[in-house]
């Protein structure tokens, strides 16, 4: 183990050499701070100025330790380089998002989620925010993104199905609800090929069932309306 020691007037001072390792200096290294080459070379400097002559470091040693150095700045060069990258990619990631349907994370939602389309994005302190019917969202709050067809076919999927439900059940459907089945008719007829395929095929089951229930209950009006005519007639002859 190397120690070292103070030299007065050319002479080693014995009685007050420390071992190297537990040797302790004022300027120790505040965390977080970084070294570039001049304090590595005052540290180099610092070291062949305080070595001990008995045992000097070798060249090789400080070869060594410079090799060591280049190759921690390398890496930390390298990391920050990535870093800015990876930040960039991200902001431009979220600049694409501009007109876009989203669906983001809301506590202030009853059901946890909102959904919108994104009007613009913005940088603050460092941190990536898209606004969203006039209220900012994080950027991690992002749950889905989705093209204007996409979601047109997810809303419509959706009210379709609302409007099935509430129609009465099928036993007791009357002509009353004939506009109803009529505008669940022309709401499905009006999507396009690519809409129709989120819609539920159950749900267009009970469609074409409430229609075919709707031509009899019509039917039926009809033939008691004409008979009841028909016996209003004959009364007044």
């Amino acid at each position: 183990m190397a120690v070292t020691a103070n030299v007065t007037n050319g002479k080693l001072d014995t009685t007050s050499t420390t071992p190297t390792q537990n040797r302790k200096t004022d300027s120790t290294k505040t965390s977080g701070t970084n070294l570039g080459y001049d304090d590595f070379l005052k540290l180099l400097s610092a070291e062949m100025q305080y070595q001990d002559p008995l045992e000097p470091t070798s060249n090789t040693d400080y070869v060594a330790q410079m090799a060591t150095f280049s190759q921690l700045e390398a890496s930390l060069s390298m990391k920050d380089s990535l870093s800015a990258s990876s930040e960039q990619t991200q902001k431009n990631a979220a600049m694409s998002l501009v007109g876009k349907e989203v669906v983001v994370t809301d506590e202030d939602s009853d059901s946890g989620y909102y959904s919108g389309k994104v009007d613009y994005i913005s940088f603050k302190d460092g941190k990536i925010q898209l606004s969203i019917n006039e209220k900012m969202y994080d950027y991690s709050s992002i749950y889905s993104v989705s093209t204007d067809e996409y979601y047109d076919a997810i809303v419509n999927s959706s009210t379709f199905s609302n409007l099935i439900t509430k129609l009465p059940k099928l036993e007791n459907l009357t002509t009353s609800s004939k506009a109803d089945v009529e505008a669940i008719r022309k709401l499905y007829d009006g999507l396009t090929d690519y809409e129709k395929q989120f819609i539920n095929a159950s749900d267009y089951s009970k469609l074409q069932s409430y229609e075919e229930k709707m031509k009899e209950l019509v039917a039926k009006e009809k033939d008691t309306t004409g008979k009841d005519e028909n016996d209003k007639n004959d009364t007044q002859k």
